[in-house]
């Protein structure tokens, strides 16, 4: 009995932890997170995601056209390891770059994931000539498996 009675006394002091420091108030300690609307995330893999389940683009039979990370002004630019994500993006689309008779105009974009608790957002599009393309916004999930597109919903036609 007295083991018992000395196991539960060690067993409730280390439970009650140390003392709070002199100055410093009791309590739980308060964690500031940042909103939601920051980048929680990862842009690299949930950009990924998108090019993978959703355009099925891969390293092998269906490379991607150029990559167009459009930041619309804001410095945006992840520096991504397409590989790691079992993608290529040989090329990149510049749009400040005069286009000359004859160009093949094409690219896929991507705008910077809005994170949100039911994972991420992500704009993208696609054109595949001068007249031919679509716009979708992704929504894209995390899991034990990394992140997974689901359902993209179309945002304009060309």
């Amino acid at each position: 009995m007295r083991i018992l009675s000395l196991a539960a006394a060690l067993g409730l002091a280390a439970c009650a932890g140390s003392p709070p420091v002199t100055g410093q108030p009791a309590g739980p300690e308060v964690v500031e997170h940042p909103p939601l609307t920051e980048s929680l995330g990862d842009d690299c893999a949930v950009i990924a995601a998108v090019a993978r389940d959703h355009y099925r683009f891969n390293t092998t039979d269906n490379l991607p056209p150029p990559l167009w990370l459009d930041d619309e002004g804001s410095g945006w630019a992840p520096h991504c390891d397409w590989s790691r994500h079992g993608l290529s993006f040989p090329t990149t689309h510049d749009p400040d770059r005069p286009h000359r008779p004859g160009d093949r105009i094409q690219w896929v974009s991507f705008k910077q994931p809005r994170y949100d608790s039911r994972g991420a957002l992500v704009e993208t599009g696609i054109l595949h000539g001068p007249l031919a393309g679509m716009g979708y916004e992704c929504r894209v999930y995390s899991g034990f498996n990394g992140w997974t597109a689901g359902e993209c919903r179309n945002t304009w036609v060309s």
